[in-house]
């Protein structure tokens, strides 16, 4: 029997334990970096493409648009995720936008809250990016969840960061084709002026 009461008290102690760190640690913030071997309006218009985002976003399907113009100030959209097997939904809200420069967006879930801050610099002919991330579990046992899986989260951004600069440096397709038709039809006209 003492065992048994033994067991009951190690058990308690440790959701006692679990829940007390949701309380003490009810936010896990974060910030992450890269260099992309792009200029800044190339990597700029990547990251906005819906259809490179499966290439750095794990478990990306679609997006659908709820209220608000999109890729506007006010825009709400659907993001779906297949996260182990099953369909995941969080909605979007562009909070802050400055093109070729910042994004901010919150995301809301029945688990959590992510309030979150995408800045692109030039440097050197290179683009520096940035994130900042601050999560918050939505009730005690995912609060508690969240201050356990902090690490773990962070690594998931270095990596999808990570993955974005693949597809930044990898891309192939040309998102401004009106400055090369401008540029052909210079070209033109100089040959017309030269014969």
């Amino acid at each position: 029997m003492k065992i048994l009461k033994y067991i009951v008290i190690v058990i308690a102690i440790l959701i006692i334990g679990f829940l007390l760190l949701g309380l003490l640690k009810p936010e896990v913030a974060y910030d992450s970096e890269i260099v992309v071997n792009k200029p800044l309006a190339e990597a700029w218009a990547v990251t906005q493409d819906e259809a490179k985002m499966a290439d750095w976003l794990p478990g990306f399907q679609k997006v659908e648009h709820v209220s608000g113009t999109p890729g506007t100030v006010g825009a709400v959209s659907d993001v779906y995720f297949i996260n182990e097997g099953q369909e995941m939904v969080i909605r979007e809200t562009i909070t802050n936008l400055v093109p070729n420069e910042t994004i901010e967006m919150t995301f809301t879930s029945d688990f959590m809250n992510m309030d979150y801050k995408l800045n692109m610099a030039p440097m050197d002919g290179k683009t520096k990016i940035t994130s900042s991330t601050t999560t918050v579990g939505n009730g005690i046992l995912a609060k508690s969840m969240m201050a356990l899986a902090g690490s773990s989260i962070k690594a998931q951004e270095e990596t999808n960061l990570e993955n974005l600069k693949k597809a930044i440096e990898q891309n192939t397709k040309d998102y401004f084709p009106v400055e090369q038709t401008m540029k052909e039809g210079e070209m033109t006209i100089e040959n017309e002026e030269i014969n």
